[in-house]
């Protein structure tokens, strides 16, 4: 019980380990993060506890403290926005790497902002961006770059540009490309998609706390998982300049799908995969 986590007798100070473990036992595999997050997040002991029942009950970490760390960002988050995934960081790096002939492409490493040449500004469009976070870690790198994020939840929507303010970006609500401004037409450098890729028939196998809390729009990616990844790609060759890049998450599994869609689509595709981060992206380029 979370009763059971109480005080430390002389401080009135609350228990990180006795957290810890009622986490551990729940089944959280990062319970002594966890724990001290929880405890900064909290008041008293009584609203310390009533934050780990929340956490116990499957609720979101990131939704309790209202921020997620991505790419050694702190985003901002909101209850019913898409949690971003680690695995995320790979599109964030191709990214980087297409766009600044200094990074290594493919790598991890982060790259400051002192490394990027100088040149006229560039533009980088993030669909499906729920909470911002690709877009705002793409523009925490690199200068001169003109940000757009787009997504079709107005709750993503409020909650991204909080994140894409802070580096100089917009967001724009809409079906895809519906949303975007007409002037960016044909002048897109890279343009990235998280789009949802879970198939619909697996969305009841996912943990918990993805199936219960997070939107299903932002996970149900049609009966094959590529419904979106299919539109997207099918509307690339419109928006991106000449040489310009599109990519996309996918998964291990579906990687070899979503080249072919991209492909069909007109661009030239490799896919790329980390282990480190247990991502996959399918990169195309146009023209």
């Amino acid at each position: 019980m979370v009763g059971s986590v109480g005080c430390e007798s002389a401080s009135s100070a609350v228990s990180v380990a006795a957290i810890e473990d009622r986490l551990r036992t729940a089944g959280c595999v990062f319970a002594e993060d966890e724990a001290r997050l929880l405890v900064a997040a909290g008041g008293s002991p009584a609203d310390v506890a009533a934050l780990v029942e929340r956490r116990v009950s499957g609720y979101p970490l990131e939704y309790i403290v209202g921020w997620a760390e991505f790419a050694g960002l702190r985003i901002e988050l909101d209850a019913g926005v898409f949690v971003p995934r680690r695995r995320t960081e790979l599109m964030v790096n191709e990214a980087v790497a297409l766009l600044s002939k200094d990074a290594v492409h493919g790598s991890p490493a982060r790259v400051t902002r002192q490394q990027i040449p100088a040149r006229a500004a560039v533009v980088v469009v993030d669909l499906c961006c729920g909470s911002g976070a690709a877009g705002a870690a793409i523009a925490s790198r690199l200068e001169r770059l003109e940000l757009h994020g787009a997504d079709v939840d107005p709750a993503a929507v409020a909650c991204a540009a909080r994140n894409v303010a802070k580096v100089g970006g917009a967001v724009h609500q809409g079906d895809l490309y519906d949303a975007l401004p007409a002037s960016l037409r044909g002048k897109i450098s890279v343009l990235t998609a998280n789009a949802p890729y879970v198939p619909t028939a697996e969305i009841a196998t996912m943990p918990r706390e993805a199936r219960d809390y997070e939107p299903l729009l932002s996970l149900d990616g049609g009966a094959d998982g590529l419904d979106l990844h299919r539109r997207v790609a099918e509307g690339a060759s419109e928006w991106l300049r000449a040489g310009g890049h599109l990519i996309i998450e996918t998964s291990d599994r579906q990687a070899g799908d979503t080249a072919s869609i991209m492909s069909a689509a007109g661009l030239a595709v490799r896919i790329v995969r980390s282990e480190e981060l247990d991502g996959t992206v399918a990169v195309g380029r146009i023209g």
